[in-house]
């Protein structure tokens, strides 16, 4: 298996953009130092290509190898190895970097190959069993090849966060009490499920939260239904949706749809909150109706959205 160039990765960037509301996606598929497969969504990776060399520097976070020098930029170098299972047997590092840009940040992985690009739909892609979620939930999803096998959809949020730290939220403005804010999210990361309610709780602001847009989608349907029979409007119970842009079952693209056709919902902003920073994802939250699409994580940014629309 050769590593995939640039161009063969970033080509169709329009007929990628098109998959908003589809609920499908984009994997590519790679190994590292065994038979099994895991998977990255293409929207994250900016190019593969053969390991380079990597400039040693010291008192590095635990899983970053060096840094390189990328086109004028120097980014970090990670194995992911390490964060899968631990040091790996030999020192030989993986023979491929996948260049990767999400969160607001580029850094590039060392895994041993790439396989190819596969179209999956999002729900066949399904939250792993606990024995399956490996170390510290850095699996956050699982599906399945043709031919049976399965593909590891890692939790890479997570592992930038372990190696950049938590993020420190700031004092942010209480809201008044009496207004009785709630807002319902969805997030299939742990990571970022704990920082959208460290955000929240500064504020002063109740939640509902979901795993994934199915669960979520389920969520919202029953509130609205309890809503009915009390004869009351849905918007007095929720007053903000936040959406993560990639979720298992159900993406947020779809969810955002389903939620902006159904009345119910009426009057209730939509906020998209991925680390999925591209103006093409922005695009196709703009397609399927989102209110505001905000980049992963800036806890500032993310508080003034909430706020601005709330205050609608």
């Amino acid at each position: 298996m050769n590593p995939l160039d640039a161009p063969q990765l970033l080509d169709s960037i329009d007929a990628r953009t098109k998959l908003a509301g589809s609920n499908k996606m984009e994997l590519l598929l790679f190994t590292m130092g065994s038979h099994e497969i895991f998977g990255i969504n293409v929207f994250k990776v900016r190019e593969v290509s053969p390991t380079p060399p990597i400039t040693l520097t010291p008192n590095m976070p635990y899983g970053v190898e060096g840094v390189i020098s990328l086109r004028g930029s120097i980014i970090p170098v990670i194995s992911l190895i390490k964060f899968i299972k631990g040091e790996p047997a030999s020192d030989k590092l993986g023979g491929t970097m996948i260049v990767t840009e999400f969160s607001r940040h580029t850094q590039g992985f060392l895994v041993d190959d790439v396989d190819r690009i596969i179209r999956v739909d999002w729900d066949k892609v399904k939250p792993p069993e606990n024995m399956l979620a490996g170390q510290d939930g850095l699996i956050t999803a699982i599906t399945e090849l043709d031919d049976g096998r399965l593909v590891s959809i890692l939790d890479v949020e997570r592992v930038l966060a372990e190696v950049l730290g938590e993020k420190v939220v700031p004092t942010l403005p209480k809201v008044d009490p009496q207004l009785n804010l709630t807002v319902f999210f969805a997030d299939d990361s742990s990571v970022a499920r704990k920082e959208i309610t460290m955000v929240l709780d500064k504020l002063g602001i109740k939640y509902i939260q979901a795993n994934d847009g199915l669960e979520a989608w389920t969520k919202l349907q029953g509130l609205a239904t309890r809503a009915a029979a009390e004869g009351i409007p849905v918007r007095n119970q929720i007053q903000l949706i936040l959406v993560d842009a990639e979720m298992p079952e159900m993406d947020g693209y779809v969810l955002t749809r389903n939620i902006k056709s159904d009345n119910r919902f009426s009057g209730i902003p939509v906020v998209m909150h991925s680390s999925l920073s591209s103006e093409a994802n922005r695009t196709m939250g703009q397609r399927v109706g989102v209110d505001a699409y905000v980049a992963k994580f800036d806890p500032a940014v993310l508080a003034d959205t909430l706020l601005a629309l709330l205050k609608r």
